[in-house]
């Protein structure tokens, strides 16, 4: 049973999630001091966290922030807020998807079910395998990239991301493509949350030397060069 933390103020609609939630078997914990956050899911050490962005004393993004200082754990945010730079600022700071106020629960449900299985499907046996790219090694266990420059880290998108590149690199693969394996379904995910998520993994890369590694077909997709092939 995975357990999921929901951060949330509001107690009408913390217990409405749940509720249904629970009948998903999921197992939903709350949080009792909205100051403490941390210590919080230090303790329960939840596998995936929803959270809103408006809270009491500080707002989402500080606790995403903290979090992500200390885990990986996948994040969705859950906000009445639909201003784009909120969006874009989930994802700078490593969230893993925005669900907007007020939503239909079939479209959180199966956010939340693409978002575990992209996440916790990694150490099944296929996966368990170091690929290398441009002299670099993509590890999918670690979830890093890695070459003589330096070792970086990646959020479960940004790895999933590289990793469907390289799979067929020097091939476009298409926005949609990576959209719907991505997210499963790609009506449940904006155009936008993917070139966050693309321009945030080329960031990191360009410390590794490799900042042109990935190129944009525009109005196709992407290809990860890879002169060795």
């Amino acid at each position: 049973m995975f357990t999921i933390m929901l951060i949330e103020d509001d107690q009408t609609l913390f217990t409405e999630l749940k509720e249904r939630l629970t009948q998903w078997s999921y197992e939903v914990v709350g949080v009792k001091d909205f100051s403490n956050i941390l210590q919080e899911f230090t303790e329960r050490k939840p596998d995936l966290v929803i959270i809103d962005i408006q809270l009491p004393k500080f707002d989402g993004f500080h606790w995403c922030r903290m979090i992500r200082t200390h885990s990986k754990v996948p994040i969705v945010f859950l906000s009445s807020r639909d201003h784009p730079t909120d969006m874009v600022m989930s994802m700078q700071l490593g969230a893993d998807d925005f669900v907007q106020k007020p939503f239909h629960f079939d479209v959180l449900i199966a956010k939340i079910q693409a978002t575990l299985r992209r996440v916790y499907n990694y150490n099944t046996e296929q996966n368990l395998e170091l690929k290398t790219w441009c002299g670099a090694t993509l590890d999918l266990v670690k979830g890093t990239i890695s070459n003589e420059e330096a070792s970086i880290e990646l959020t479960k998108n940004e790895l999933y991301i590289l990793k469907l590149l390289v799979e067929r690199k020097n091939e476009i693969v298409t926005r949609e493509e990576i959209i719907t394996s991505l997210w499963d379904d790609e009506r449940f995910v904006s155009d936008n949350t993917l070139t966050v998520n693309v321009n945030r993994l080329r960031r990191k890369l360009a410390d590794l030397g490799l900042s042109e590694a990935i190129e944009t077909k525009i109005g196709q997709g992407y290809i990860a060069k890879d002169k060795t092939v």
